[in-house]
């Protein structure tokens, strides 16, 4: 099951506070100065009725911080230099003299070090944190509250989640108690526990400030099937915090501290954290077979939308938009019945509201158990019976859209729709490795005030087929969608698939016509 925003728009800048985020501290970072906070007194004593129940809320942090610290550890890790491969023919380079040229040019990366959190949640040594403060390390060394300092061996990671293991020898070591974090509310009281610029066993309050954060987030993975469902808090969060605990005043652990929103690359009142609840079921996996067992549908899926909901026929905007199959006709989803345009609105009978819950849900099968899949299509409800598949090895794809000039006829205008289409060539199909299945109309423009602004991506998407107003018809060429918009009112919604040829991947977009 994939997942993936196409959105131009960030909301700041989203900083992964570990590995990289130690490196801008080596680079040179200029705190200010510590002084004193002194407030000038106002007169008079506060009630004691007004005293206590601050004085045993400090207590309670007090106490926490006392059980949970000692579990926390400072995480350092080393990279060696690496060899920079280039390929043939890059630079301009004439043939026959790179090894010329190569002199005057560097052939290694330098040595890199970082820095991080973790904590320990088992007597004999094993660490969660994050996948990004261990990935591609060299070395990795834990020192403790105690001082004690251990080589530390990494068990596994998991880029789709960001969490990862590591294990150091011994045994009788503090632990952490791992909470459930889908007990926790919004405005909560947390601690975050880590080791943020250089300033080790830190601790610091705030509330949990939202659950279920995805959107812009979502970048900060390059997985196509990552599960993003942070919990938000204001506790201050800062590079080297990465890996470290979020706790409840109940001293449980309820989230891995793993990043922050921010125009600075530090604090500014957002620091996301895992739940803890996906983040065990990770661990269980990368120690008992070394690897995570994905369990997916095998479909693209995108959180509901205003004219998502009213072309499904629902009057509550929740569920997770089907956009479509898994590619290689392998999609469990798609061998039980679900479409592309369906809307996923409950999985065993637990209702839908977002494409992270959903996600969390299925990661708490295994592959090769059935679910019961609940879907709204076109204003029907409908069930299936999917059998979850393993999620396959990952690739990177990369674009081969050059560009360049396609003889495909002049674009046609949609005024309507907000958006302007020509006909897929067979050359442009051939330079994108557009699949004949997949072989439609081309965006090449959006207006910036029309349906389709910030939804379709000129140059990128093509236009497959028409979902909805039925009957559904695919699309060879503008004439084909011209049938269609030519029917369209006001305040209808059309539902399109669309082919991405950067992603290489489909997905449904549903636009209200006038806006």
């Amino acid at each position: 099951m994939t997942s993936r925003a196409l959105s131009h728009v960030r909301l700041g800048v989203v900083a992964v506070v570990a590995f990289a985020g130690g490196l801008v501290i080596a680079s040179g970072l200029s705190l200010t100065p510590f002084g004193y906070a002194q407030q000038r007194g106002q007169g008079g004593k506060p009630p004691a009725q007004a005293v206590q129940p601050v004085a045993d809320l400090s207590n309670s942090f007090v106490s926490i911080s006392e059980h949970v610290t000692p579990a926390v550890v400072s995480i350092q890790t080393e990279r060696g230099p690496r060899e920079i491969r280039r390929p043939r023919g890059e630079q301009n380079v004439p043939p026959g003299l790179e090894d010329f040229f190569r002199q005057f040019e560097p052939n290694r990366t330098p040595p890199m070090e970082g820095s991080g959190s973790g904590f320990i949640v088992s007597p004999d040594g094993y660490i969660l944190t994050n996948n990004h403060v261990v990935a591609d390390a060299d070395k990795v060394t834990v020192t403790m509250l105690d001082k004690r300092t251990f080589t530390a061996k990494v068990i596994g990671r998991d880029p789709t989640t960001d969490v990862a293991v590591i294990k150091i020898d011994g045994s009788d070591f503090p632990t952490v108690s791992l909470g459930d974090d889908t007990q926790s509310r919004v405005g909560e009281w947390v601690l975050a526990v880590g080791n943020p610029l250089g300033l080790d066993f830190t601790v610091t309050a705030g509330i949990i400030s939202a659950k279920g954060r995805s959107g812009q987030l979502r970048g900060l993975y390059a997985s196509q099937y990552a599960i993003v469902d942070y919990i938000q808090t204001d506790a201050a969060i800062n590079p080297g915090n990465s890996g470290g605990p979020l706790v409840n005043t109940r001293g449980e652990v309820i989230g891995i501290n793993s990043a922050i929103a921010s125009a600075t690359g530090y604090y500014s009142g957002y620091g996301f954290a895992i739940p803890i609840t996906l983040a065990k079921t990770v661990m269980n996996d990368l120690i008992q077979y070394g690897r995570v067992r994905r369990p997916i549908l095998g479909v693209s899926i995108q959180d509901v939308k205003a004219e998502d909901a009213q072309a499904a026929g629902m009057k509550e905007i929740r569920g997770a938009l089907v956009g479509g199959a898994s590619p290689g006709g392998d999609s469990p989803a798609a061998k039980a019945g679900i479409q592309p345009g369906d809307v996923i609105i409950s999985l065993d009978g637990k209702d839908i509201d977002r494409v992270a819950q959903l996600q969390r849900l299925i990661r708490s099968h295994k592959p090769g158990q059935t679910v019961d899949v609940t879907v709204m299509r076109y204003g029907k409800k409908m069930d299936f019976k999917v059998k979850l598949a393993e999620a396959p090895g990952e690739e990177q794809v990369a674009s081969n859209d050059a560009g360049g000039e396609d003889s495909g006829g002049r674009p046609a205008s949609y005024d309507k729709l907000g958006i302007s289409v020509e006909t897929v060539s067979v050359d442009r199909a051939s330079r994108a490795q557009i699949p004949e299945t997949q072989r439609g109309v081309a965006v090449t423009d959006v207006q910036a005030d029309g349906p389709a602004y910030q939804k379709l991506v000129a140059g990128s998407d093509v236009l497959v087929k028409v979902l909805s107003p039925s009957p559904q018809r695919q699309l060879r060429a503008p004439a084909d969608l011209d049938q269609v918009v030519s029917h369209l009112h006001d305040g209808d919604v059309v539902s399109l698939l669309v082919y991405n040829t950067d992603l290489k991947q489909t997905r449904v977009v549903n636009l209200r016509v006038g806006g």
